[in-house]
C-alpha cells in the first residue's frame, strides 16, 4: 500500500482500532452478528444495529458477535426508538467498546453516561448545528451524513456537509456517509481530511448478510434516482424523511400519513401516537422486506449509491476492492501533482 494511503487511513484506523477506516453502517435486520464479524474480520469497522431489539436480544447479539470476532465493533441505538432507554442500561452493564447513538439527539447525560463505561460515542450528524451540539455533548466523533444516504435522513448533502462541518472539526475524527460506494471517493475524502467513511447499501448486498434473495435482487437492479426520501404533507405532523426504492409500500406510508392528519384534525389521535405509527410503519416494513422478500410493499431502505452496486461480493473481497482503488487514486493524484 502506498505510504500516503497508509497516513491517510491514520487517524481513522486509529480511533477505531481496526486495519482501514471504512465502516459498514448499521441496519436494522441486516446489521447482524455474522455481517459484523465478517466486516470486522476483513479489517474494517461495523455497528450491530440494535433497532428493535428487545434488551435480552441485543445482548445475546452482542455475545454472538464476540464469539464471531475477536476484533473491534460497536454498537448502535437509536434515540427514536421504543426500546432505546433500555437499550442504554444493556451497555451499562454489557460493556463494548464503541456506541453509536443515531436517530434523534441524544441527551448529553447519556453520552456522558456511556463513557463512563469506557466506550466511545460515535453520533451522527445530519445538520451543521446538530454537529455543533453533539461536540459540546462530549461526542468522541462524528459520523456526518448527508441526505444521499439510505434509512432515516436529514436534509442536507453530503458535500455541503463537508463544507460546513469537516473543514472546520479538527478536535475529533469525523467520518463521513451518504452516497459513498467507491474506494476511489473514498481517496478524495480522506484528502479532505475525513477519517474515514462509512457505507451501508453496499453492505446489504454482500454475499455473507442474511437479508432475503428478494431484497438482494431489487438492489442490484435499482437505479440512483429510485432510491426517493418520503416527504412531510403537513407541519402539523412532522416526519423525519426515509430514503428507500419507491414501490407500492412507499405509498402505504403516503397513505397512512394522510389517515393520520385526518385523525389528528378530528382529535382522535395526538401528535406523539401518530408519529410513533408512522415510525412503526418503517421498521415493520423494513422486516417485511429484508427478511420476508416481500419488496412490493415492504421498505427496500437504500442511499442513493445503489446506483454504484453492480454485484454480490463477500465482504472481504467489498473492503479489498475500496481499498485497492483507493490506494490507486491516492498514487494518481500524487503524481498529478508532482
Amino acid at each position: 500500500m502506498e505510504q500516503a494511503t497508509e497516513k491517510l487511513f491514520m487517524r481513522g484506523t486509529e480511533f477505531l482500532k481496526s486495519e482501514y477506516p471504512i465502516l459498514c453502517g448499521a441496519m436494522t435486520w441486516v446489521s447482524t452478528p455474522e455481517l459484523v464479524a465478517a466486516v470486522s474480520n476483513a479489517g474494517a469497522f461495523a455497528a450491530l444495529a440494535g433497532g428493535s431489539m428487545a434488551p435480552a436480544e441485543l445482548e445475546e447479539a452482542i455475545a454472538e458477535t464476540r464469539r464471531r470476532t475477536a476484533r473491534q465493533f460497536a454498537v448502535n441505538v437509536i434515540t427514536l426508538g421504543p426500546a432505546y432507554q433500555a437499550h442504554l442500561s444493556v451497555l451499562k452493564n454489557v460493556h463494548v467498546p464503541y456506541v453509536i447513538f443515531a436517530g434523534g439527539l441524544p441527551r448529553d447525560t447519556e453520552i456522558a453516561a456511556i463513557k463512563e463505561t469506557g466506550a466511545k460515542v460515535l453520533c451522527f450528524a445530519s445538520t451543521e448545528s446538530l454537529a455543533q451540539r453533539l461536540l459540546a455533548y462530549g461526542a468522541d466523533a462524528l459520523i456526518l451524513e448527508g441526505t444521499e444516504a439510505g434509512g432515516h435522513i436529514g436534509p442536507v448533502s453530503l458535500t455541503v456537509l463537508l463544507q460546513q462541518v469537516l473543514f472546520h472539526c479538527d478536535h475529533v475524527p469525523v467520518f463521513v456517509a451518504g452516497g459513498i460506494g467507491t474506494g476511489k471517493l473514498m481517496a478524495h475524502l480522506l484528502m479532505l481530511g475525513a477519517a474515514g467513511v462509512q457505507l451501508g447499501t453496499r453492505f446489504a448486498v454482500a454475499k455473507e448478510c442474511r437479508v432475503h434473495p428478494r431484497f438482494k435482487q431489487a438492489l442490484l437492479r435499482a437505479a440512483a434516482r429510485e432510491a426517493q426520501p418520503t416527504g412531510q404533507f403537513d407541519p402539523g405532523l412532522p416526519v423525519v424523511s426515509v430514503r428507500a426504492l419507491r414501490n407500492e409500500g412507499t405509498r402505504d406510508f403516503e397513505r397512512l400519513q394522510l389517515n393520520l392528519l385526518s385523525q389528528l384534525d378530528a382529535g382522535h389521535v395526538d401528535r406523539k401516537g401518530a408519529q410513533a405509527q408512522l415510525e412503526h410503519f418503517w421498521v415493520g416494513g423494513l422486516q417485511r422486506a429484508a427478511l420476508d422478500g416481500d419488496v412490493e410493499r415492504g421498505s427496500v431502505m437504500a442511499g442513493q449509491s445503489v446506483g454504484l452496486v453492480e454485484k454480490e461480493l463477500t465482504v472481504d473481497e467489498l473492503v479489498q476492492e475500496l481499498v485497492r482503488d483507493c490506494d490507486r487514486e491516492v498514487r494518481r493524484t500524487k503524481e498529478l501533482l508532482e
